[in-house]
């Protein structure tokens, strides 16, 4: 197994991406817990909770140990400290990972059946969001390789933009799903109401910062 200081010889931007793949792996299972949530399937929902729970773990040891042994004598082509913002922003993707999957779990949750299409088109755009975040921190070593500049941060420039407009979308989508959830405020419990509530809202998180880290990415551009 690379350890940290493995990979920042590797590259400076390394450890980022293999913190963001643990990451990864937080937010890609949310789509698997809701569709167990809607087949009413418990177990596995729990199981799916759990994994989520073990890889934010993960994420977070990952975390602990780039802050613990970044090399102070190394020599980094952006501030130390945009670096290390980049990492917290990623962290906290997994963080909200983990609350949805906590919430998911606090009770047999009744899925909202006539909110199922539009759920699903908001579950799509904050992961499309987290995606093209994801993406962009793919992207760091190519733009160290052009000095941050030219073609490539452009291109960068480009899939930030691309991130924003993708976070836009998902919050159009809230608005919509939020207001078809106060429409069945009578035909579902006040324990269901308000934890459908919370999950939406974590979920929206997945794309507000997304789009946080992306932005963060582009202000390290500016700085170059």
């Amino acid at each position: 197994m690379l350890t940290i200081l493995n990979l920042f010889g590797r590259s400076p931007f390394a450890p980022l991406q293999s913190h963001m793949d643990k990451v990864a792996s937080c937010v890609y299972l949310l789509r698997d817990l809701f569709e167990s949530i809607q087949k009413q399937d418990f177990q596995s929902v729990a199981r799916i909770a759990e994994n989520i729970c073990d890889f934010e773990h993960q994420a977070d040891i990952a975390k602990n140990d780039i802050r613990n042994h970044l090399p102070k004598s190394l020599f980094l082509p952006i501030d130390r400290g945009n670096l290390l913002h980049i990492l917290t922003i990623q962290d906290s993707i997994a963080d909200k990972a983990e609350d949805i999957a906590v919430l998911a779990t606090l009770k047999e949750l009744e899925f909202l059946m006539p909110l199922e299409s539009i759920f699903k088109d908001f579950l799509n755009k904050n992961l499309e969001a987290f995606e093209g975040a994801r993406h962009i921190i793919k992207e760091m070593h190519e733009l160290l390789e052009s000095s941050f500049g030219g073609i490539e941060a452009e291109k960068v420039r480009g899939m930030v933009d691309d991130v924003s407009y993708k976070e836009h979308e998902a919050d159009l989508i809230q608005r919509k799903l939020l207001k078809g959830l106060f429409q069945m405020d009578n035909q579902i419990t006040f324990g269901t109401f308000h934890l459908w509530q919370r999950i939406f809202e974590a979920l929206g998180d997945i794309a507000n910062l997304s789009e946080n880290l992306a932005h963060r990415v582009r202000t390290t551009l500016e700085l170059k």
